[in-house]
């Protein structure tokens, strides 16, 4: 758990770290983070956007000897490999594993359905910039049997945007002094603004709730 914390708080020392001990691997490691937060529904804890944008700040540095294009392949592979995986766990286990609670929260599906019930295919692009949620998106379009083509064209091109805008952001921005003053800040920004819309739906969610209950209890 302690490792979980370093990499969520600190990715950008976790990475060095990591670089400076294992060299090339670090390509295999962010390879799996990425595949994992996508791709399997009990790890939704996982650094993405903050983890991302440290790995462009490092290929920017040319002495890291690392490439942001080779980043930009795999990582893209990663995330639509994971939407992929977790949509067919979804489709055939999904309603098993809620049933017997496997480290799967209910209520998170749930949150997700209603996601879905709004913005309907939309959500699989949207839902992949919003942490937590970009997990259980492909989990929830697996058990409401979603065309198979119409999600993995909607899910390959979140993960080309989602991969390509935070690389490049971190790439061309993740070494200026001033942010690199002020990384650790910066990243908690980015968990931040990531949560933003997520926390907004639960909210939204919330008051709708009480404000069906109120107007069931007037009736």
């Amino acid at each position: 758990m302690e490792t979980i914390r370093f990499i969520l708080a600190h990715p950008d020392l976790f990475l060095a770290e990591f670089l400076r001990d294992y060299g090339t691997l670090i390509y295999a490691l962010t390879f799996a983070i990425i595949f994992c937060e996508t791709g399997l529904v009990f790890t939704p804890f996982l650094p993405g956007d903050s983890l991302l944008f440290a790995i462009g700040a490092l290929s920017a540095m040319p002495a890291n000897g690392l490439h942001v294009e080779y980043f930009a392949v795999l990582l893209i592979c990663a995330a639509i490999a994971g939407d992929q995986t977790n949509h067919w766990i979804g489709r055939f286990l999904g309603e098993k594993l809620l049933d017997k609670g496997f480290l799967i929260k209910r209520a998170h599906i749930q949150k997700t359905e209603q996601f879905y019930q709004k913005y309907g295919l939309a959500t699989v692009f949207l839902g992949r910039f919003m942490p937590f949620v970009r997990t259980f998106v492909p989990f929830v379009s697996g058990i409401a049997k979603m065309r198979w083509s119409s999600f993995a064209l909607v899910s390959a091109t979140g993960s080309v945007v989602w991969i390509g805008l935070f690389l490049t952001l971190g790439f061309f921005f993740g070494n200026l002094p001033w942010v690199q003053k002020n990384f650790s800040l910066l990243i908690a920004g980015i968990i931040v603004f990531s949560i933003l819309p997520t926390a907004y739906m639960w909210l939204k969610s919330k008051l709708s709730s009480k404000s069906g209950q109120k107007k069931t209890h007037s009736a």
